[in-house]
């Protein structure tokens, strides 16, 4: 996971607008997690939805890097696949109580980092 991870934040390209706008949804549905899990006790509906949106997002982005037309290399659209797929199976472990939600938002951490590397946040 980790070698996915650094591969993102290294070779992520993308227009500035377009960076900007991905930064932004990926940070917004990191928030949503990090606070729906801090209250999942309380409010699991809340942070099932947001494990739910989480999901969407890497969905979204494997259907981006599966189109012919997505300038990214080879190598990291593999990568993205493949932490696409961990997030996927991560979740279902998070939602039977069998693992923690921390590896879910590392990952969407190293995400960020990657796309403000390459100018998202700014």
């Amino acid at each position: 996971m980790s070698q996915a991870l650094k591969g993102y934040a290294e070779h992520a390209t993308s227009t500035k607008v377009g960076r900007r706008s991905e930064y932004e949804v990926v940070a917004k549905i990191t928030q949503q997690l990090r606070d729906s899990a801090v209250n999942a006790k309380t409010n699991f509906a809340a942070f099932v939805t947001a494990l739910h949106m989480n999901q969407r997002l890497w969905t979204a982005l494997v259907v981006d890097v599966s189109d012919e037309a997505n300038p990214l290399p080879k190598e990291l659209k593999a990568r993205i696949i493949y932490l696409a797929d961990f997030t996927r199976h991560h979740t279902s472990r998070v939602l039977r109580h069998k693992a923690s939600v921390l590896p879910l938002l590392e990952v969407n951490m190293a995400v960020l980092r990657g796309l403000k590397q390459e100018g998202g946040a700014q």
